[in-house]
C-alpha cells in the first residue's frame, strides 16, 4: 500500500493499454536487455538487512533490493521503452527452495515470458519450475490467485 501511495502511477490500470502484447524482435529484445542490466547491476537484498523492515516494495535506486524491488524497477524501464505497463505484472511464486519470489510476468502472443533476478535468461513461465501462487490482474488494483496453492507469507530477498 505504501508503495502505491508513493507512485500511484504504478498501481493505476490504463484499461486502454492492451493486457497482451505482439512478441516482435524488437520486445524479444528490450526484455532481454531490461532483464540482464537490472541483474547485473542492482545486488539482491532483503527487506529486513536493507531497511530493517520485513517487507517494503520500493525501487532499487542506490542499488540494492529484494526480488521485488528488481521487479518493478525492470517494469519501470520496459515501460520508459515504450511497452504497456498493463501487459506486464508482478508475480509471486514459490521458487526451488520452497521459499516465495517475485517475478515479472509479460503478457504476449506467444504466452508469459518471466524477467527473473536468479536468472539472466527470459523464459516462459511454464520452464522456470517455480510454483505460481498469485499475479496482479490486468482489469484492476486485486491480484488473481493461480489455482489452490497456498501463499507465502512474504517474498524471497533474492
Amino acid at each position: 500500500m505504501q508503495f502505491c501511495e508513493q507512485h500511484p502511477r504504478e498501481c493505476s490500470i490504463d484499461s486502454s493499454e492492451p493486457d497482451t502484447i505482439p512478441l516482435t524482435d524488437d520486445i524479444w529484445a528490450s526484455l532481454q536487455e531490461v532483464n540482464k542490466h537490472v541483474n547485473l547491476t542492482i545486488v539482491p537484498v532483503a527487506d529486513q538487512d536493507h531497511w530493517g523492515v520485513p517487507d517494503r516494495w520500493d525501487y532499487p535506486d542506490d542499488g540494492l533490493g529484494d526480488c521485488e524491488d528488481i521487479q518493478l524497477l525492470k517494469r519501470k524501464l520496459l515501460v520508459e521503452r515504450g511497452l504497456p505497463r498493463r501487459a506486464m505484472r508482478m508475480t509471486v511464486v514459490i521458487d526451488e527452495l520452497g521459499a516465495g519470489h517475485a517475478l515479472l510476468r509479460v503478457r504476449t502472443d506467444r504466452g508469459d515470458l518471466i524477467l527473473d533476478n536468479k536468472r539472466d535468461a527470459v523464459l516462459p513461465w511454464r520452464q522456470t519450475g517455480y510454483v505460481y501462487v498469485k499475479g496482479e490482474g490486468t482489469d484492476g488494483k486485486a491480484w488473481v490467485w493461480f489455482g489452490d496453492q497456498i501463499a507465502p507469507t512474504a517474498t524471497a530477498a533474492k
